[in-house]
């Protein structure tokens, strides 16, 4: 397979287009060639294998995405996904706002035919127990049909990108219970129930099992995806820290960091939301990922080797393919109108 290109939008960042340009950098030397879009002056020189689009305008603070999209074509995000649709790259990595990447995403490299809705998936690294959580923040409304084909999505996914062969899938809920949940959670879970067998489906999970290694997947709208993504990081990151401040409270205490430092560090890498790279687009046409907004250079670097290998493996094809397979692709033929854009 010839080089992979992926676009980048550089613009949204917390710590700038530098830092994202710096990630670039990383990818490139990886072997990866980069169609950086930001402001070039703040980007400045970059080295062989990226290449810098000079497109300032940024519309990662717009308060309805999907007017912005319309609105500014010659926004960073509207570029970089036109280069995708256009075949000039063959993924899209963003570290900006979600809505504007899937607006632009939805615009520009479509929906793919037969999904009803986007979703958002990412890869826990739970040490021990990783699980595919979906959706993470693409559709915060969503109908009982939707979640039924996200729940084939991740574990189509799973199966074909992950290696996991025969993938628990669940919804997340207050109640173990097939009467638990809101309406559109019971509805789909009594869907989910009928398939027949096409898929794994275990039943409801409740918050406290998320990490716990009973599902490999964890179904859920993008709301309370995005909440609970954010729970789980929030309070990965306070308890290292708490760890790190207890031991150095006495010299005991510091004696036994000392022997701890080793293991301690490697957990908190694994636990590290720059490892997973970010979330993949799931239900587009083409490979998208959505990096962390506060991710450093070596996330945006790690997001771009997330997307590159996304295009290697076909993610896009083989969870499509997987989706026909058991037959949860959208009979109807979903339409492409601009008009049709669903967007968070």
């Amino acid at each position: 397979m010839p080089p992979i290109t992926v676009a980048v939008d550089a613009n949204g960042a917390d710590l700038g287009p530098s830092e994202v340009a710096a990630g670039a950098a990383l990818a490139a030397e990886r072997g990866t060639r980069v169609l950086l879009f930001g402001p070039a002056d703040e980007i400045g020189p970059t080295p062989d294998g990226v290449e810098v689009v000079d497109a300032p305008r940024s519309i990662a603070k717009a308060p309805d995405p999907a007017l912005a999209v319309r609105g500014t074509p010659d926004a960073s995000i509207v570029l970089a996904t036109k280069a995708v649709a256009e075949g000039r790259a063959d993924a899209l990595v963003s570290g900006g706002s979600t809505g504007a990447a899937l607006a632009a995403g939805l615009f520009n490299i479509r929906r793919a035919r037969g999904i009803y809705r986007p979703a958002l998936a990412l890869p826990m690294p739970v040490p021990g127990a990783p699980v595919l959580l979906l959706d993470v923040g693409a559709s915060p409304e969503v109908r009982p049909e939707h979640l039924v084909q996200f729940a084939f999505m991740g574990a189509a996914f799973a199966q074909s990108v992950m290696g996991v062969a025969a993938p628990r899938v669940a919804l997340l809920s207050n109640g173990e219970e097939p009467g638990k949940g809101t309406p559109d959670v019971i509805a789909a879970h009594a869907r989910l129930v009928e398939t027949g067998g096409r898929i794994n489906f275990i039943g409801n999970v409740e918050g406290t099992q998320v990490t716990e290694g009973v599902a490999d997947v964890v179904v859920m709208d993008g709301f309370t995806g995005n909440v609970t993504l954010k729970l789980i990081e929030g309070v990965s990151s306070k308890l290292m820290r708490s760890i790190r401040e207890t031991a150095m409270q006495t010299p005991r205490g510091r004696l036994g960091g000392l022997l701890l430092r080793r293991p301690l560090k490697s957990l908190r890498e694994t636990l590290d939301p720059e490892l997973a790279g970010g979330a993949y687009m799931l239900g587009l046409r083409r490979t998208g990922v959505v990096a962390h907004g506060r991710f450093t250079r070596t996330g945006f670097a790690r997001a771009i080797e997330v997307a590159e290998r996304g295009v290697r493996e076909d993610v896009v094809g083989r969870t499509l393919a997987a989706l026909d397979a058991a037959g949860a692709l959208r009979q109807a033929p979903s339409s492409d109108a601009a008009a049709s854009v669903q967007t968070p």
